[in-house]
């Protein structure tokens, strides 16, 4: 329960700076892990990304405002937009009317109530795990920087993966992966103390290839999850590992990358698996 306690913990934390620009990085140290991995987790388990539910939570928060008589430039500015005009245009994209027309009889507001997080025991569906406790190991491949909100990353990240299969890196790739860590590896490296990375790399001690480069992911205890068969998706696996696995597990997030591994390129049989860093709680 301590776990869920911390993530309501960094609920409460966003309440109470709703209307000031929210420390992500303070949100994940009170979550007990990155601000990357809480962003994931969050929309993982809430089902809506985590800046959507804040504009959602000031846009609920600004109607009540409006409806007990403040003008719309005010609350405008107490909701950190700097013009009318932005403003309108966020209040109308979840209310859908103009914040002008909020007092008009018989019009329709949305409310978004804060979140709360709580352990649910399903228990439908097996998961094939095992820990691992593995060295530090060398990647080599490319990267592309991560943005900090990481829904913005969702249309970003499959581009790089097209662009590294049309542009012959993924073959690249195969010609040096080292035989201790096979597949194709999908890294992302997000210490909130360094640039966000997305790597896809291999592990390999053999030289670096033009146009690519190398990194260490460190030494963790991984919790490794595998999955195979026709459509499969690895975001499903993500998303049970965070809502199913975690919460009930005896283990929690490390401030670690997450790893993904692809073993095979067959898409009627895919095979993959997830490796996520974790400390005894």
């Amino acid at each position: 329960m301590d776990w869920i306690n911390r993530l309501n913990s960094a609920i409460n934390y966003m309440e109470e700076h709703i209307k000031n620009e929210i420390d992500m990085e303070e949100v994940g140290k009170i979550a007990g892990c990155s601000s990357y991995h809480f962003q994931r987790m969050f929309t993982y388990m809430a089902d809506i990304t985590l800046s959507e539910y804040i504009r959602r939570r000031r846009m609920s928060l600004a109607a009540v405002d409006l409806l007990s008589g403040e003008k719309v430039i005010d609350v405008a500015l107490s909701y950190g937009y700097d013009s009318p005009t932005a403003f309108n245009r966020a209040f109308k994209n979840i209310h859908g009317i103009a914040p002008s027309k909020i007092s008009e009889e018989g019009v329709n507001i949305k409310s978004y109530p804060p979140i709360h997080f709580h352990i649910s025991i399903k228990g439908e569906c097996e998961m094939n795990y095992r820990i691992v406790k593995k060295e530090a190991f060398r990647i080599v491949g490319i990267s592309m920087p991560l943005q900090r909100e990481v829904e913005k990353n969702f249309e970003m990240v499959p581009q790089m993966w097209g662009k590294a299969h049309m542009d012959g890196s993924i073959q690249k790739l195969l010609g040096i992966m080292g035989k201790d860590m096979p597949g194709i590896l999908g890294v992302s490296m997000c210490n909130d103390e360094e640039e966000w990375k997305y790597y896809i790399a291999v592990a390999s001690t053999q030289s670096i290839p033009e146009g690519m480069e190398e990194s260490i992911v460190p030494a963790f205890t991984w919790a490794v999850f595998s999955s195979e068969g026709e459509g499969t998706s690895i975001q499903d696996l993500e998303r049970r590992i965070v809502t199913d696995w975690l919460p009930t597990s005896g283990y929690e997030y490390a401030d670690g990358p997450d790893v993904e591994v692809y073993l095979n390129a067959d898409p009627m049989n895919m095979k993959y698996e997830v490796w996520i860093p974790v400390v005894k709680k």
